[in-house]
Order: structure tokens, then C-alpha cells, then sequence
């Protein structure tokens, strides 16, 4: 018998040893295959489907919180997004800058009102890809397949889950745009909690926050998969005490030892209280004065001197 070597099937041309099953047809043979070639293409939003959001409002806490500002070179970076001069992407309750070369959010602003938070039972999770700006500029699920990487929420899936509109804003989180990579064993208890431990002891008005995050961006960050990853990150929160006062406060996560091999671990995390004028400096963005409201920046101002403060958990947090 002769050996035809240069056949090579395809999985339509493959018989079922059973014979073909009840129901079986030349148009469900053909269905399949296109649900298996669907499964490999990203998901994609279109972009007809935000017309309506609004996003992050800086007037939440009833005094003007703008959106951080990208300083000198930095504004170069930001992602051009249609019909917004700041390069925004609106999502429900949550605004995304996404930094042009590094292809992640360059920071993300939400609006959390704890008095109308919604319990929402998190499903299996669905990523997508924001269809109004192009795929090249936005990292997806390649990066993650087969390691230690999580899909990092960078705007956690609860924060914009209130009022009417929740269970949009929850879709909304899934974005890859929202999304930064982190290693499994990031700081879930201190990190993660800063914005409920704040809501949940200090005296806060109309229990609302506005919370910025992001990567802290280093030419040293490791190439993984052509993606430089980042190892620290920064938050900086803002509301109003119940005596009418604003406050702001500013926290960083680092690694203190650098990464060995990605496949390997990761370094133990650490989380710290830092002064949003600091923030200003490691990150190049501008929080328009924000440092007005926060005791680390003007005990640096007036001692000349660099604060650090360790948090070993929530509770070690200053407002």
C-alpha cells in the first residue's frame, strides 16, 4: 500500500469512530468549527457600546478632584482615545489612560460610594479587548496563558459596583484595558483592602472615595513575552471627613528583593504609606495639588524629609 505523506487533516476532515452521532450533519460539523476558530479570536468590545458612559466624575466628593495630569514628556504617551482630549477611556463609575509604549492603563481613576455598594457574585471572568483604541496598543491574553500571572484588576471589580448601574460597572472592570499583570502572590490582605479598611474606619462623608491607581513604570522592568512588567505599584485616595475636611493619602507596593525567573516566584511584596508628592515624582503625573490634604506631604515639606511608613496591615494606616 502506498503512504500518501503529504495529506496533513484538519479536524473536519476526521471520522467519528462511532459513526456519526445522532443528529450529526454536514451544517453542525460546519457550526463547530466556527465556534472553535470564534474561541481563538480576543474578545472585543465595539466602541457603540460605551456611548453612554460617562466615567470618572471629578466633582464626586463635592469638591474638584481632576484626573491626574501626565508631566513633559509623559503627555506624549498617552493613548489618543476619539472625542477626548485627555486620552480617556469612560467606563461606568471608572476612567483608564493607557500608556502608550508599555500597552497598559498609565493610571485608572473609579468613584466609589460605599453607601450604595452592590454584592455582586463574581462569575467566571471574561476579558476583553476596548474596541476604540487598536489592539497593538492594549496587552491581552497571550501574556497570561501557562504562568504565574494574574490578570490584575487595577480598578478592583468591587470599587464601581454601586447604584443602579452596578452590574454594568462590574462588566467593565473585565477589560484588558483595566488589566496589569501581577504575580499570584501580590499583596491580597494589605494592598487589596486599603480602599474598604478606609471606608470601613474612617470618618468619611456620604462614604465616598475616589481612588487613582497604577504602575510605577521602570526602564528596568524585566521583558517577559515582549511586555516589560511592572513590580511596584501606587494608589492615591481622596475623600472628605465628616468635619468637611479633604483628605488624600498615598500608598506604594514593592518588591524587596528583585524577580528571580518569571517561571519561578516572585519576591515577597511590601506595602507603604508614602506622600502623594512622592507619587508625583516616581510616576511623572501631577495630582493638582492634592498634596495640600495629605499630613505626609506637608510633614515632608516642613521637615525637608522623606517619610516611609510600613504597613503591616490596614489598621497601621494614617488619614
Amino acid at each position: 500500500m502506498d503512504i500518501d505523506l503529504s495529506r496533513a487533516p484538519r479536524l473536519g476532515d476526521l471520522t467519528r469512530l462511532g459513526g456519526p452521532a445522532d443528529g450529526e450533519s454536514d451544517a453542525a460539523r460546519k457550526a463547530e468549527m466556527e465556534g472553535l476558530e470564534a474561541a481563538r479570536q480576543p474578545r472585543r468590545t465595539p466602541p457603540a457600546i460605551f456611548a453612554a458612559r460617562a466615567g470618572y466624575s471629578e466633582d464626586f466628593l463635592g469638591f474638584t478632584v481632576p484626573l491626574p495630569t501626565p508631566v513633559g514628556t509623559l503627555r506624549q504617551k498617552v493613548v489618543p482615545v476619539v472625542g477626548s482630549e485627555e486620552g480617556r477611556l469612560d467606563y461606568e463609575h471608572f476612567s483608564v489612560v493607557m500608556h502608550a509604549d508599555r500597552r497598559l492603563a498609565m493610571f485608572v481613576a473609579v468613584n466609589i460610594d460605599g453607601a450604595a455598594s452592590v454584592d455582586l457574585h463574581r462569575d467566571r471572568d471574561r476579558w476583553s479587548l476596548d474596541g476604540r483604541i487598536p489592539d497593538a496598543a492594549q496587552i491581552g491574553e497571550d501574556l497570561y496563558v501557562d504562568n504565574i500571572l494574574d490578570r490584575g484588576h487595577l480598578v478592583r471589580r468591587q470599587d464601581p459596583v454601586w447604584g443602579a448601574s452596578a452590574a454594568q460597572a462590574n462588566d467593565d472592570t473585565f477589560h484588558f484595558t483595566n488589566c496589569s499583570p501581577q504575580a499570584a502572590n501580590f499583596n491580597q490582605k494589605t494592598w487589596l483592602s486599603l480602599e474598604d479598611y478606609v471606608l470601613g474606619n474612617a470618618r468619611i462623608q456620604d462614604a465616598r472615595v475616589t481612588v487613582f491607581t497604577g504602575p510605577v513604570f521602570r526602564s528596568s522592568d524585566r521583558l517577559y513575552r515582549g511586555v516589560q512588567i511592572p513590580t511596584a505599584y501606587w494608589k492615591v485616595l481622596s475623600f472628605v471627613s465628616d468635619a468637611g475636611r479633604p483628605s488624600s493619602t498615598a500608598y506604594i507596593v514593592d518588591q524587596t528583593i528583585e524577580l528571580g525567573e518569571l517561571e519561578a516566584t516572585f519576591g515577597r511584596f511590601k506595602t507603604y504609606q508614602r506622600s502623594v508628592v512622592s507619587i508625583e515624582r516616581l510616576t511623572g503625573l501631577s495630582f493638582n495639588g492634592l498634596d495640600r490634604f495629605d499630613g505626609f506631604s506637608n510633614e515632608e515639606a516642613a521637615t525637608q524629609t522623606s517619610i516611609v511608613a510600613e504597613l503591616r496591615s490596614p489598621a497601621d494606616i494614617r488619614v
